[in-house]
């Protein structure tokens, strides 16, 4: 396999606060890599610095063999890298398929179209002139991924996806990722739920105060050792 993102040695703040300390990542083209941590670990900054939404002051990012550090985030977006953001982030005054068609406009050429999200997400054919805001928490979490894949991303970041979702339903979800895959993405994880991301990445990075506390293949790494990660013990 070839490397699709990697930075090195990325440094970020979050407003004052110092959020990221040096973080060196990696993922390769079509894998799953889940990102798992406390609350304040740096998941979310991170994320949001792989799109140009928050400016790293040290360290570089590459992205299909070009630096993007200091690229806008529309630019980003276009070459290829695409955001599910915690919290959904949907437009309530737009219905579901507003909603998805805002994810096209700054599309590469690729699988996803409205009809292919829709074959992903029957139910949002069903609902699509129904204002987004106005679905369930599942079914808003839909919308989101729809409108992250209409920009037909090589590489989705998602962050947060089980926040807030019954077990059936996040199960539901990920259950959708070997069809993103096999369409040619690659997939970074930010989840809470350490059993769900072992289950559904290849690699896990453990982020502890900004910084990667353990890395490694998902099942290779035991319980004991992502704990003393997690929570900083020694």
């Amino acid at each position: 396999m070839s490397l699709l993102l990697e930075t090195r040695g990325l440094t970020a703040f979050y407003g004052d606060f110092q959020a990221l300390y040096g973080i060196d990542f990696e993922v390769e083209v079509g894998e799953v890599v889940a990102i798992i941590g406390a609350n304040g670990a740096g998941k979310s900054t991170f994320l949001r610095s792989l799109v140009g939404l928050v400016r790293p002051v040290g360290g570089g990012i590459r992205f299909d063999g070009d630096t993007i550090d200091h690229v806008p985030a529309p630019v980003i977006a276009r070459r290829g890298l695409a955001l599910v953001p915690e919290g959904r982030r949907l437009f309530p005054s737009l219905n579901v398929e507003e909603n998805l068609m805002i994810g096209a406009d700054r599309a590469s050429a690729g699988p996803w179209t409205l009809s292919a999200v829709y074959d992903l997400f029957p139910i949002l054919r069903e609902r699509r002139m129904a204002p987004a805001t106005a679905l369930s928490g599942g079914q808003q979490q839909m919308v989101a991924i729809g409108r992250a894949l209409m920009g037909n991303p090589r590489l989705l970041l998602c962050d947060e996806l089980s926040l807030g979702l019954a077990p059936i339903v996040v199960k539901d979800i990920y259950a959708i990722f070997p069809h993103i895959r096999a369409a040619g993405a690659a997939i970074v994880l930010v989840e809470q739920d350490i059993g769900q991301a072992l289950l559904a990445a290849e690699r896990v990075y453990c982020f502890q105060e900004g910084r990667v506390s353990l890395s490694g293949r998902a099942a290779e790494l035991s319980r004991e050792r992502i704990s003393q990660a997690y929570f900083g013990l020694h």
